[in-house]
């Protein structure tokens, strides 16, 4: 069983066994309560914390830049540029974007809806007001 002596300031220094038992980490913040006559030790965690991935310096390099881009993309998707696999893997593993929504930021799609955007501009869109009205335009020869 490990042991812990208590110094002239009141201080205990936590066996480091105990200290990894508890996951704790420098500065974490410990209820000490008495209970039946024992002294209880109960981290208490203020905030969860997400654990953070490690990247690589040429992920942390696809990263910067990725924010980047996506920031031009949220403020104006028509001027900017989609992100390349590397941004995007490194964007997705930080969760700086849904791994699951990974289309929406690359080029391809980017460019799609710069396309979409000058098409709309410059009339080339059609509008229907009802779904008869868009099945005779698609029947009709181009």
């Amino acid at each position: 069983m490990p042991l812990a002596k208590i110094s002239t300031k009141h201080q205990i220094t936590i066996p480091k066994k105990v200290f990894n038992d508890l996951d704790l980490a420098v500065g974490d913040l410990l209820e000490v309560t008495a209970e039946n006559g024992k002294g209880l030790i109960v981290p208490q965690r203020v905030m969860a914390t997400a654990a953070v991935p490690k990247l690589s310096a040429a992920e942390q390099k696809a990263l910067k830049s990725a924010r980047k881009k996506i920031d031009a993309i949220n403020k104006n998707h028509l001027k900017s540029r989609g992100l390349t696999k590397t941004e995007i893997k490194a964007a997705a593993k930080v969760g700086l974007i849904d791994p699951d929504q990974v289309w929406f930021w690359t080029e391809e799609w980017q460019r799609g809806e710069r396309e979409a955007a000058a098409d709309i501009k410059a009339g080339r869109v059609k509008k229907f007001d009802t779904l008869d009205g868009l099945l005779k335009d698609l029947k009709q020869p181009a």
